[in-house]
């Protein structure tokens, strides 16, 4: 009879180190998941990060930097490069800029798109 004890014993032991081993293998699954979910919102956020820094390079070298008149096909360029970014919030400020009626409305909306895309290219992305 005391040779059954040790083995009840044992037995328990290795269902518990096994239920232990089984619960650790769905966690790091679980884990594993949800690093794969943060490094892909991470790689779209850096995509969206290189758009708008080109597109806010662009904006700088044809717009703030111009000496004269934007002709229409630097126009079309920054609608199409802006577009492309895909982010709404960013579209309507720059629908806001186009359709300023003057000069100081113009300057009151290039400070508000160009602080909109410093705030995107920092945020960080929630997976």
């Amino acid at each position: 009879m005391s040779q059954e004890i040790p083995k009840k014993i044992y037995i328990g032991l290795i269902v518990i180190l096994l239920a232990g081993n089984i619960f650790f293998f769905f966690q790091y699954l679980r884990v594993q998941r949800d690093a794969q979910k943060t490094i892909e919102a991470v790689k779209a956020q850096k995509a969206v990060n290189v758009k708008v820094r080109d597109f806010a390079e662009l904006f700088i070298e044809k717009v703030l930097k111009a000496e004269a008149e934007i002709d229409f096909d630097t126009r079309l360029i920054l609608e199409n490069t802006v577009r492309d970014i895909g982010d709404d919030e960013i579209l309507a400020k720059w629908r806001e800029f186009v359709d300023s009626k003057t000069e100081p409305e113009a300057q009151q909306k290039v400070k508000s798109l160009l602080s909109l895309l410093v705030k995107k290219i920092k945020s960080v992305p929630n997976p």
